[in-house]
């Protein structure tokens, strides 16, 4: 019947091959067609005919009814089916023909399937326990040209939630997808990209389908003449038209579908940006991790290495500017201390998306340098070093650079400073020296504290001020700074059950709205005794 296109306009199959196999792999197979008022019956067993066509009854309905027993001499399990896999068939032939009722009992189920709506009241089951990005559905039914059949899909976005695709073919569950899918996700870009065009939305080049569809509950069912699957199991589409039709049907659907309610679009498209960030910071991410791996005998940007290959007493000196770095490499210990000197000021991180953080390249440099990957990636069994000690000029500039690389430990590597692994250098302001006696001061108080001990009533003292670690000379910065037995450090530490306190409050200080930082400020200008405004 299926050759003849005045019974079927469209089929799965047209030989009956299937029917056949399970004839042949069964040891009982029953028929009962209901037509015309009568009841025929025939029986067949392991691909024979055991009876005539014979009439067993009158009756008013129409339609099909087959039994069939596995054969036991070819199956070891005969009640091996898995009665789920049926029970998805029967629903999915449910919603794809809207309002159909089908009756499904199993050992573990007796319900009636139906959805009035199809494959919109399908999704909103699917969808009831989730939050939406927004509450519409995007369905749409459209008939291909010149009369090649239509498509029909619903999609809905879903919040903290990974979305499936489901696609069918005249009825036909297409598990492993095929050119009608591949045609959806085209029509789907194409047609976000259009409205984005109309819109005057830029960086439409940043998305792609994957982040238009990574939470996207999806349904596509097509119908169309002659279908050319992947093998027998009809699991892939291979009909090369349906890439063209789907396309262009989803394209100029979702496009008005999009205009129609711009603030609902506004919503998606700001949500889809959300997963092209995280998209293009994992990549990042793994390009700095596989650069860390394949750069471990050359290292990133201009770090000098330390020789101790356990970072066990390993440390790590991110220093301010070349010019201290050339100092700070000729005073350091070559065997547990290594340099890493810094052009000028760091990328604020706070409020920044990972993929302008990982595109800096300074940050990039302490990333690769450290070894342990930041955010979800980071792994301390893969700190290189035991003490990371951030060494910058004793002035305004030095304490800003200081902040924005404490705000990248506390935002990015918390878990670091948590650790007790992060450490700020102290290098003297002033060297005091009285013939051949010279004692260094942390600041102007400590300044005055020697002039009034130590060199108290001498009037030869000779004061200097360093402007920076770049000008101490080195056998200086390596007895004030250094030198684990003369210098200071002091610890960064996140107190325990205080983690997202001290991110919330280096993203109010550190971040764009300047309200914060203003509090801040009236809030604890009463502590500074002295301000260095030089």
């Amino acid at each position: 019947g299926k050759f003849s296109d005045k019974n079927y306009t469209m089929s799965g199959g047209l030989h009956g091959v299937g029917m056949a196999v399970v004839n042949a792999l069964s040891e009982e197979l029953i028929v009962e067609v209901s037509r015309n008022g009568k009841i025929y019956r025939q029986l067949f067993s392991r691909g024979e005919t055991q009876s005539p066509l014979s009439v067993i009854g009158e009756t008013k309905t129409t339609g099909t009814k087959v039994m069939f027993k596995p054969d036991g001499d070819i199956f070891k399990d005969v009640e091996g089916f898995d009665e789920n896999v049926l029970y998805d068939i029967a629903k999915a032939k449910a919603f794809l023909s809207k309002g159909v009722e089908i009756f499904f009992k199993s050992r573990n189920h007796n319900e009636k399937l139906h959805f009035p709506n199809g494959i919109k009241d399908f999704l909103t089951e699917c969808t009831k326990e989730s939050e939406l990005v927004i509450p519409k559905i995007f369905y749409a039914k459209t008939d291909f040209p010149d009369g090649n059949g239509y498509a029909e899909w619903a999609v809905v976005w879903v919040r903290n939630a990974t979305g499936f695709i489901k696609s069918y073919c005249n009825a036909i569950g297409t598990k492993d997808g095929g050119t009608h899918e591949t045609g959806m996700k085209s029509g789907m870009l194409k047609g976000f990209k259009a409205y984005m065009d109309m819109a005057g939305i830029k960086k439409k080049n940043e998305i792609n389908y994957d982040d238009i569809l990574a939470n996207a509950f999806v349904v596509l069912s097509v119908f169309i003449k002659d279908p050319q699957f992947q093998g027998q199991t009809k699991n892939r589409l291979n009909s090369p038209e349906a890439i063209k039709y789907v396309d262009g049907a989803v394209k100029n659907q979702l496009s008005h579908f999009l205009s129609s309610d711009p603030n609902s679009a506004d919503e998606l498209l700001k949500f889809i940006y959300e997963r092209a960030e995280e998209r293009l910071s994992r990549k990042k991410a793994i390009e700095i991790s596989r650069a860390t791996a394949g750069k471990r005998l050359r290292l990133p940007g201009k770090l000098t290495d330390c020789t101790l290959s356990s970072k066990g007493g390993a440390e790590l000196f991110i220093v301010e500017g070349d010019s201290a770095g050339g100092s700070a490499k000729q005073a350091r210990n070559r065997e547990t201390q290594a340099i890493l000197p810094l052009r000028g000021k760091i990328l604020n991180v706070a409020e920044k998306r990972d993929e302008k953080i990982l595109g800096s390249e300074e940050i990039k440099n302490i990333i690769e340098a450290l070894g342990c990957g930041i955010d979800k990636d980071y792994n301390e069994d893969n700190l290189r070093y035991d003490k990371i000690i951030i060494m910058t000029d004793a002035d305004v500039d030095g304490a800003h650079i200081t902040s924005l690389l404490m705000t990248f430990f506390c935002l990015k590597m918390p878990m670091l400073v948590k650790n007790g692994h992060l450490y700020l250098s102290c290098p003297p302001l002033y060297r005091l020296t009285c013939k051949d006696k010279s004692l260094y001061a942390l600041d102007d108080a400590e300044k005055d504290k020697i002039l009034n001990t130590t060199f108290k009533g001498k009037k030869d003292v000779t004061i200097s001020r360093f402007k920076g670690l770049g000008e101490m000379p080195a056998e200086q910065l390596k007895k004030t700074t250094m030198d684990p037995k003369e210098r200071t450090l002091l610890q960064v530490a996140i107190a325990a059950g205080e983690e997202d306190q001290t991110s919330k409050l280096v993203l109010n200080l550190m971040g764009k709205d300047s309200k914060y930082r203003l509090d801040f400020i009236y809030a604890n200008a009463g502590f500074a005794k002295e301000i260095d405004i030089q």
